[in-house]
């Protein structure tokens, strides 16, 4: 492999590593309007995700580090031509951090139900923006000089927008299995059958993402060259399984087949990409690719020596900071475990 490709698979990997991670804390605050019936429910659901969203923020940081670093065309086009778009997907997830520190500085009942929608607002928007980021990568965009020719409406196509919704209930169903999975009594209880009807949805929309797909992009060409590939369509379809299946277990199964369920999905579109990063709409290899946008191959083995050192240490504290506030929250134990929203 060499590290053009190396590349491409690290900032496949942060992207789908976000995703999988901030993507509950979207589908979490979506639902907490609904699913939390009272305020003390509300803070529950705020703070099973309180210790952890900033830091799955990191894997969004650090995505936008490495396309910057390792491909810096790619990094300029989409930032650039994308403007509003990636305007809007930062402006929301500052205004919802926001929201989880302004909500319980007030006892007011409008203050709190203002921060309430707010919240709901900081889980809808970036997901639906995500999708319509990622749906425009898998079909392309027309280029000129490496330069996307699309304005914010451009963005709004069928198969973007259906991607953005696929994305919406995908977290939506990812944050409830999280609130299953952390949440104790009858929110969780709520939070659980909500997953299990959210889950048919999700596979109506895979299958509808998957035919549009086929009809609207040139992912499955890289499948018809490399059967290999169809592995990972295939670990999605598992990882959505063992997301349903997970209840007749343990909440924790059935959040890890969420997990699996998502980053498959991620890399089963960017492994159609490859090794386009910013496809050209309709004409394949003509966009800006891990080869013809990717830095030197001394700055790309700087970065390999780094990021080997760096990725372990940010997966290990990751994995303490998940461990250390794995205890489930109840509306009684919220003060009392130490971290209070």
């Amino acid at each position: 492999m060499d590290l053009n490709t190396f590349w491409f698979l690290v900032w496949g990997l942060l992207w789908a590593v976000y995703l999988a991670l901030d993507g509950f804390d979207f589908g979490a605050c979506m639902a907490h309007n609904f699913i939390a019936r009272t305020p003390d429910e509300r803070r529950v659901v705020i703070n099973t995700i309180g210790p952890v969203w900033d830091g799955n923020e990191v894997w969004l940081v650090t995505a936008g580090g490495v396309t910057f670093a390792a491909f810096p065309p790619v990094y300029a086009s989409l930032f650039s031509g994308l403007y509003t778009a990636m305007f809007l997907l930062l402006l929301s997830l500052i205004f919802r951090g926001v929201s989880f520190e302004f909500r319980g500085k007030v006892e007011g009942e409008r203050w709190m139900r203002f921060w309430d929608f707010s919240i709901a607002v900081g889980g809808f928007l970036p997901a639906l923006l995500l999708g319509v980021l990622f749906g425009n990568l898998f079909r392309g965009f027309p280029l000129e000089g490496g330069t996307i020719m699309y304005g914010f409406l451009d963005l709004l196509n069928p198969y973007a927008l259906l991607t953005a919704v696929f994305f919406m209930v995908i977290f939506l169903h990812h944050g409830l299995l999280w609130l299953a999975l952390r949440a104790g009594g009858p929110l969780a209880d709520r939070a659980a059958a909500a997953a299990g009807r959210a889950w048919y949805l999700v596979a109506v929309l895979l299958l509808a993402f998957l035919a549009a797909s086929q009809a609207a992009t040139q992912l499955f060409e890289n499948y018809a060259s490399r059967p290999l590939l169809y592995l990972l369509p295939l670990a999605a379809a598992a990882g959505l399984i063992r997301s349903r299946a997970g209840f007749s277990g343990s909440p924790l199964g059935a959040f890890v087949g969420s997990l699996v369920f998502i980053l498959a999905l991620v890399f089963t579109g960017l492994a159609g990409m490859y090794p386009d990063l910013i496809p050209a709409l309709g004409l394949r290899g003509a966009g800006l690719t891990a080869y013809n946008s990717a830095s030197g191959a001394y700055t790309l083995k700087v970065m390999t020596a780094v990021v080997g050192i760096v990725m372990p240490a940010v997966i290990a504290y990751q994995f303490w900071v998940y461990k250390v506030f794995s205890p489930k929250l109840t509306t009684e134990n919220l003060k009392d475990l130490g971290h209070y929203y």
